[in-house]
């Protein structure tokens, strides 16, 4: 072996903070992409797509990563609701509630009324 093998190839400096020529920035931070928040109009429209839809299908469909008892109230018709999404999401889905675009099956077994899922109250209208 020749002696320019065993030298170790000079390697470009790149200043910190800066991107390789050709990299994508979110694969180089480390960081996961934040999801978009998602608006009311897909809440509705994915609660309507399907006969009942349960509170983990929301998170899980949307990315709604919270902390395992992120839940927030919401009122609804003179009555207090806990919905276990973020507080965001929550009065979005509580606007629904209120106007009567969604229903809710209520959790009855502790005293407080959280809801655990959610349907259409309108049928879709398919031409």
């Amino acid at each position: 072996m020749s002696n320019q093998e065993l030298e170790p190839q000079a390697q470009q400096a790149i200043p910190l903070g800066a991107a390789a020529p050709g990299a994508n920035l979110a694969l180089d931070t480390g960081l996961p992409e934040a999801p978009t928040p998602c608006t009311q109009a897909q809440l509705r429209r994915f609660i309507k797509s399907r006969p009942y839809v349960p509170l983990h299908e929301l998170r899980r469909r949307f990315g709604l990563n919270g902390a395992d008892d992120d839940v927030s109230g919401v009122d609804v018709h003179g009555r207090r609701l806990f919905i276990g999404l973020p507080e965001r999401e929550t009065g979005l889905l509580g606007e629904l509630l209120r106007q009567g675009d969604v229903g809710y099956e209520l959790l009855l077994d502790p005293t407080s009324p959280i809801v655990i899922g959610v349907f259409p109250m309108r049928p879709v209208q398919r031409p």
